[in-house]
């Protein structure tokens, strides 16, 4: 059975929204999988890969649910924004597990957490670079120190197929203050992933499709399918990895490539004031490879500007 519907989040201190979701109930026994994409409503290649899976996901071969949130955060796609919301200027992937009283994007992430990630068995939460971010496709394989969690996220991520994964050591262990929406998943006992495939707000079709074939990957490893494609093979590893964010505010000039290994100290973007005065160099804390970068003009301080990976060996 394939149902389409929305949440409806009521207005508050601010504007409400609707949340569009579609789930499709199989024959056969099986998990929950929640896929969960326009966190940010900016990356396109999540949201129009499950428009492609809501189309061939044949409910009458499937074993379990699919949950499929095609957006988010309604008021970021809408409006077009990178990183932040245009009603309250919050990152909705940064305000989990939200509150019922806040403003919108907390109350989105209330009823994410309470509709979709409180339904769920399994989550996966799929990203990409946003409008401001060049990016290399990549995994975060969260490590909580609890065996079964930590063995249950590595299958998932093995299964999804993307070679680089990035290894995350430093999630909330919070429950009630778990600001990420896949960490909400973990801290309630859920395996979940967080994707990034896709790269400067655009819509192409390999990023789309390498979305779609991870998440069928998923699929046949949790037995909800009979067949999909095999866990990738040789993984890279990074570990530790490092967000590189702005000591200052002004105009960002990269000085690097999105797959690009660097050594420590390299200087990976410059960043001038308004009147083309340099005011800062930015540097790798660490030997490895690029990420993302940020390959737009504008920066705010404390904002990310690249992260590295250290390639395991």
């Amino acid at each position: 059975m394939i149902h389409s519907h929305t949440i409806d989040v009521p207005h508050g201190v601010d504007a409400g929204t609707q949340i569009p979701i579609t789930t499709i109930t199989g024959t056969h026994p099986g998990p929950v999988l929640a896929l969960i994409a326009g966190n940010h409503g900016y990356e396109y290649p999540p949201i129009l890969a499950l428009q492609k899976l809501r189309a061939h996901i044949d409910d009458g071969e499937l074993s379990g649910t699919l949950i499929l949130v095609h957006v988010a955060n309604l008021p970021s796609f809408l409006g077009r924004t990178v990183y932040f919301s245009p009603v309250d200027g919050k990152n909705l992937n940064r305000v989990y597990p939200g509150q019922s009283d806040g403003t919108v994007s907390q109350r989105i992430a209330y009823a994410i957490t309470r509709e979709v990630i409180g339904k769920a068995d399994y989550v996966l939460d799929l990203h990409c670079g946003d409008g401001n971010e060049s990016l290399r496709p990549y995994v975060y394989q969260a490590v909580t120190g609890e065996e079964k969690m930590d063995a249950a996220v590595a299958r998932l991520v093995l299964a999804f197929g993307i070679d680089h994964i990035l290894v995350d050591r430093n999630r909330p262990k919070d429950p009630a203050q778990s600001l990420y929406c896949s960490t909400t998943a973990i801290t309630r006992g859920k395996p979940a992933v967080t994707i990034e495939s896709g790269l400067l707000g655009m819509s192409d079709v390999a990023s789309v499709d390498r979305i779609v074939y991870g998440v069928r990957g998923v699929m046949r490893e949790l037995k909800m399918t009979k067949d999909g494609p095999p866990p990738v093979e040789n993984p890279v590893y990074l570990d530790p990895s490092a967000v590189i964010v702005s000591p200052a505010t002004g105009i960002l000039y990269p000085l690097v490539e999105r797959d690009q290994m660097v050594a420590r100290g390299t200087v990976v973007a410059r960043i001038t004031d308004f009147f083309g005065v340099e005011i800062a160099l930015v540097e790798s804390p660490l030997a490895g490879k690029v990420l993302y970068v940020v390959a737009t003009p504008p920066i705010v301080k404390g904002q990310p500007v690249a992260c590295v990976g250290t390639v395991r060996q």
